[in-house]
């Protein structure tokens, strides 16, 4: 279908067929043909298996069991006829059971259990070991629930082992021994592997929340020059209106024009500066080097292109001031997305885009490299700090592969209604 699209549309022709309408097909007399039952059935039996909750290890490792318990039943020399044969589908049974292990780690350690116990007792008494099934069916137990279902779990594994080993000769003492060591093995395995993973999300979790503090602190840093500027520009208007009131009221009315400009925005960047505070109370120094804005997003074009990076831009919309912090945040953007798209796009291209509206401000950068990593992304850091800076803004920000490849990061910013005599 996919080839008939494009070679319509590179012909300047788009066929739609309407439902029930004539196609080429049935004009040339030739009637499509219609899903029988046995599609049907077949389609809804890939859905079924489709929705089954295993991957690809899980299939491997359930393969893996299966050959595993054949080849150690095979190795025994024992049993013959139609009882081998029972007796290997019965252990085959067992193994294949586990690809259900993740979800249902209880069902499948009963099954497999179950199943050897049977071949033990009512096929053919002379296959007696911790069969790989059963270690993986127990792993997984330990792995998944909690410590008391372990214990449970442990306790009865331990019994049905027991009751196999002595129906085979061995002795109570002998059985229980060997039995308990490798079932105390299985579950150590699978409780250390659960609390290492638990571990390591905890840690992301904390990396995690500290790039966020880091994150905000840098944007209240950004925030207080702001702020400090308008408060010293307020002053220094004020000022200059009281000298000039008596004998210059126009320049004093100027003045008292962009003084109550500033204090209107200082206001503005004041709120959103104690909101970012709410989430740290650390005190920074603020930085001495003056803020950058939309207007400083070229020297990013240019330092992306001399580092190897072609980099295309386009401005949309009529331009209009916007308030500093908000200008800092798109640059900010643009900043973490194409330093990240150096590192990680390989040999690619990206595609900065700035849109003004009339209520909002859209900043989308791409790029259409084949990295293996994240590109855009950043390892997950770069987007926090992204997200971070948008939400202070009230925005949203859109994150992820492009369908034609490459990596695509869009912030759209809220911005306040112009003030009467701004251009």
């Amino acid at each position: 279908m996919g080839a008939d699209h494009r070679s319509a549309a590179e012909g300047g022709t788009l066929l739609v067929v309407e439902p029930g309408a004539a196609t080429p097909a049935t004009l040339a007399g030739t009637a499509p043909a219609e899903p029988g039952p046995s599609t049907g059935l077949l389609r809804q039996a890939g859905r079924r298996i489709r929705a089954f909750p295993w991957r690809r290890n899980d299939l491997l490792i359930a393969l893996g069991c299966a050959a595993a318990e054949v080849a150690s039943f095979l190795s025994s020399g024992h049993g013959d006829g139609h009882l081998s044969v029972l007796a290997l589908l019965l252990l085959v049974a067992g193994g294949a059971s586990t690809i259900m292990r993740r979800r249902y780690p209880v069902h499948v350690l009963g099954a497999v259990a179950g199943l050897y116990l049977a071949v033990v007792l009512l096929v053919t008494p002379t296959v007696y070991n911790f069969g790989l099934s059963l270690t993986v069916a127990l792993y997984s137990v330990a792995r998944y629930r909690s410590h008391r279902v372990v214990a449970a779990a442990g306790a009865a594994t331990l019994v049905s082992q027991v009751v196999c080993g002595v129906r085979i000769g061995w002795s109570l003492p002998m059985a229980t021994l060997a039995d308990l060591t490798a079932i105390c093995m299985a579950s150590a395995a699978g409780v250390g592997v659960r609390r290492w993973q638990e571990q390591m999300e905890l840690n992301r979790q904390l990396l995690a929340d500290r790039a966020v503090t880091e994150e905000r602190r840098r944007i209240a840093r950004e925030l207080h020059d702001i702020v400090a500027h308008h408060i010293t520009t307020m002053y220094l208007m004020s000022g200059g209106a009281r000298s000039t009131l008596d004998r210059d009221p126009d320049t004093a009315r100027a003045a008292l024009v962009t003084l109550e400009s500033s204090g209107r925005t200082a206001l503005r960047e004041m709120r959103q500066l104690l909101g970012v505070l709410r989430g740290s109370d650390a005190v920074e120094e603020a930085p001495s080097e003056p803020q950058p804005g939309v207007n400083e997003i070229d020297r990013l074009l240019i330092e992306s292109r001399a580092a190897g990076l072609p980099v295309e831009y386009e401005e949309l919309g009529e331009p209009r001031p916007l308030p500093p912090a908000t200008a800092l945040a798109l640059y900010r953007i643009v900043q973490e997305a194409l330093t990240n798209a150096r590192k990680h796009a390989g040999n690619a291209r990206a595609f900065v885009r700035l849109e003004y509206g009339s209520d909002r401000v859209t900043v989308e950068i791409c790029d259409d490299g084949d990295g293996g990593g994240s590109t855009m992304a950043g390892g997950g850091y770069g987007l926090l700090g992204m997200r971070e800076r948008v939400a202070v803004h009230g925005g949203t920000l859109e994150a992820g592969r492009r369908p034609e490849g490459g990596y695509r990061v869009a912030a759209r910013v809220p911005l306040p209604p112009m003030e009467p005599g701004e251009d």
